[in-house]
């Protein structure tokens, strides 16, 4: 199936100065060829009408995680938005995609698995910009409820002094100076963290910080096997008595707490400002692809400030 022209007018929009957005430069963040060349292949039939250039489509969908928008919203906001309508390549005049052709789109990503290569092709560029030396890496994971409790592929989990919640765990490998996300893995919310774990952690993790979740030997086997230190808070150590076991279980744990806390403030920002405090779409594939993108958007967003702050 052909693509769509698009951008080929020039924009003009009434002789009015154009303001400034964040937007101008998020799209000058990273070269999109690569990211391009992922998702080319999606419309591979020949018949039928020409459909929206899949980049456009998912530069669309990073603004629909920035700004919190729905596929309605988003139609909206693209057809009305001149920044919207810049940083995905539509000119000034031309049609834009209406929301069902949203809905198609991300049906394509799922059934083909590119949430997870469009991950890593935009963070190893956004890597190769924020991060100089890599030192540490904090792991975490966070439960985000299903869209709906018929989601079968969704499991209830209980944590003491918290009701339940049915939905999904995405678990997290971040830098732990630059806090930008490098691994993913998602599953069910009952997956044991300490199981799941060795799935977010990054090649060469450098030490490697992580809640006592994750203490067993398990973890900690796979973190030495990717040549990292674990780092891990301890439940309990050998002592002669019970104030200087206190006192090395303080030493010990409080430097971990420290520099782990920081991706706390990564979780607050996917749920908060992202939209991320429930699944949008049901199943653990669609699961996936929204975590993914969410991530994606943070990582550019993230490594933007960074950049702007050294500068």
């Amino acid at each position: 199936m052909a693509h769509r022209s698009i951008g080929q007018e020039r924009f003009d929009f009434a002789g009015r100065t154009r303001p400034a957005s964040s937007l101008d430069e998020l799209g000058k963040l990273i070269n999109w060829a690569p990211v391009a060349a992922l998702l080319d292949p999606l419309y591979s039939a020949t018949k039928g009408e020409p459909a929206w250039p899949p980049l456009a489509m998912f530069k669309a969908l990073l603004l629909s995680i920035w700004y919190d928008l729905s596929d309605v919203k988003l139609a909206e906001a693209l057809d009305d938005r001149a920044s919207f309508r810049r940083f995905c390549g539509f000119s000034a005049n031309e049609a834009t995609p209406e929301r069902t052709a949203f809905v198609r789109f991300r049906r394509h990503l799922a059934a083909n698995g590119l949430d997870r290569s469009l991950f890593d092709a935009v963070t190893t560029q956004l890597r190769s910009k924020a991060v100089a030396v890599k030192t540490g890496t904090l792991v975490d994971a966070t439960i985000i409820a299903s869209a709906s409790e018929g989601d079968n592929d969704a499991r209830w989990v209980k944590h003491k002094g918290k009701r339940a919640v049915h939905g999904f765990k995405a678990h997290v490998g971040a830098d732990a100076d630059t806090a930008l996300v490098e691994e993913l893995s998602i599953t069910p919310a009952n997956f044991n963290d300490g199981r799941a774990g060795p799935g977010a952690l990054p090649d060469n993790p450098g030490e490697v910080f992580a809640d006592s979740a994750y203490r067993g030997n398990h973890f900690r086997d796979a973190v030495r096997a990717k040549g990292g230190i674990p780092r891990i808070v301890a439940t309990g150590m050998w002592g002669r008595d019970e104030q200087e076991t206190l006192r090395k279980l303080h030493e010990w744990n409080q430097p971990i707490h420290r520099v782990r806390g920081r991706i706390e403030k990564i979780f607050g920002t996917w749920k908060r400002c992202y939209g991320l405090r429930r699944m949008r779409w049901r199943g653990l594939a669609k699961a996936a692809v929204q975590v993914h993108l969410t991530a994606i958007a943070y990582n550019l967003k993230r490594t933007m400030n960074i950049l702007a702050a050294q500068a």
